[in-house]
């Protein structure tokens, strides 16, 4: 894509609680170096969120709204990449895929729902490869410490082992801070659809969903309560593994498979040895908390006094054929569904836009498209770190 447009990114959804988060990023970070917009349903609330977050009285203001799709059209023409956080978006998001697909228009968001995800790639995977439109899910806490730090450890394990390994797994270590309210209604729009579709149930149970006319190797069910012997802890499912698992086998398809067309990987909560570990594992099974009418809304979200106090880390473990292993950590500096999410959403934009410019279009994840700058990226101004352990 070329850089005649008026802008290289706009923020739609920019005052909403997570867009005016990505908004204020790109304020504090990029001021004065980055032609960007923000953009919504309501001038005067724009013009609000605008004067709110510190951000210069002349940021354009781009009015559009999803239900009306010659606005959505007229904005993806004006810039080079929009970042949406308008979710959940198998509601919202499809006029706005596809317009951009037609128009050869770089596309980030939050998405962590993988059959509306599926149905994107079957509607308009191949107008976005034609036109150039860079369309690329999950650009938050789903899935980007996860799918990058896969594809990071398997740098580390090419080096040790003299190839790409085929088990990874990846243990949630520490983590504080809560997953946002679009999460949690996009979980119970999944399950609303769930109930009326049963082909969206095939997708949602398969962990090859997101790569169509191949099916690989069985993978762990990830929805025990296990112990595991070689990191000496117990550990219990992770909800956000059924999308996580799914892009990061995306990425193993879309880069032609360097992982190997058996690649196995899970996603589990670490809680420690002992009868306590056992006991937290359980409890961390059983707790439905985001998916209940008490979970958060969209809208709301933590203080930033919470935000600032959050953080997570990720454990990745590849087996080697030899029994061997190498480890690395994935860590980020806020909690993951807000502080950190706005942040990696704002870099993944900028990335696509001036870093891998050439980069054919289609519908992408972040590891296909932008694995190594991305990192850079997130290193140096996003609070994130990825690093080789043993």
């Amino acid at each position: 894509m070329t850089d005649t447009r008026e802008f290289e990114v706009i923020i739609y959804g920019a005052t909403g609680y997570t867009g005016r988060l990505v908004a204020e990023y790109l304020v504090q970070n990029y001021a004065g170096d980055l032609r960007w917009a923000m953009a919504g349903r309501s001038a005067d609330k724009l013009a609000a969120v605008r004067d709110e977050i510190g951000a210069p009285a002349d940021t354009p203001l781009v009015v559009a709204d999803a239900d009306d799709t010659q606005s959505i059209a007229d904005m993806v023409a004006h810039t080079q990449c929009v970042a949406t956080t308008v979710g959940p978006y198998q509601l919202y998001g499809e006029p706005l895929v596809a317009a951009c697909a037609a128009a050869g228009t770089d596309y980030v968001d939050l998405c962590g729902e993988p059959a509306w995800m599926r149905q994107m790639i079957d509607r308009y995977g191949d107008q976005a490869k034609e036109s150039g439109a860079r369309i690329v899910f999950s650009c938050g806490f789903d899935s980007i410490p996860f799918d990058l730090g896969v594809w990071f450890l398997q740098q580390a394990a090419k080096e040790e082992f003299g190839e790409p390994s085929k088990r990874i797994k990846g243990r949630v270590r520490a983590m504080q801070g809560t997953f946002s309210g679009g999460t949690a209604a996009s979980l119970k729009a999944t399950m609303a659809a769930a109930a009326k579709d049963p082909e969206i149930v095939k997708l949602l149970l398969n962990p090859f969903s997101l790569t169509p006319g191949f099916q690989g190797a069985d993978q762990p069910p990830g929805n025990t309560v296990d112990y595991e012997a070689d990191l000496d802890s117990w550990v219990a499912p992770f909800i956000m593994a059924a999308i996580n698992t799914r892009n990061v086998h995306r990425t193993n398809f879309l880069l032609g498979h360097p992982y190997g067309e058996d690649f196995v990987y899970d996603e589990m909560v670490l809680t420690g040895p002992g009868d306590s570990g056992e006991a937290a594992a359980k409890a961390v099974a059983g707790d439905n908390s985001l998916g209940s009418e008490d979970g958060p809304k969209p809208g709301e979200g933590p203080s930033k006094e919470e935000r600032e106090a959050g953080f997570y880390d990720v454990l990745f473990v590849a087996e080697g054929d030899d029994g061997q292993q190498v480890t690395a950590g994935v860590t980020g500096d806020k909690d993951p569904g807000y502080g950190s999410t706005s942040k990696m959403i704002a870099e993944s934009a900028i990335c696509l836009v001036r870093d891998v410019p050439d980069a054919p279009g289609g519908i992408l994840t972040p590891g296909a498209v932008m694995a190594a700058p991305l990192i850079e990226r997130l290193e140096a101004n996003a609070g994130l770190t990825f690093k080789r352990e043993s």
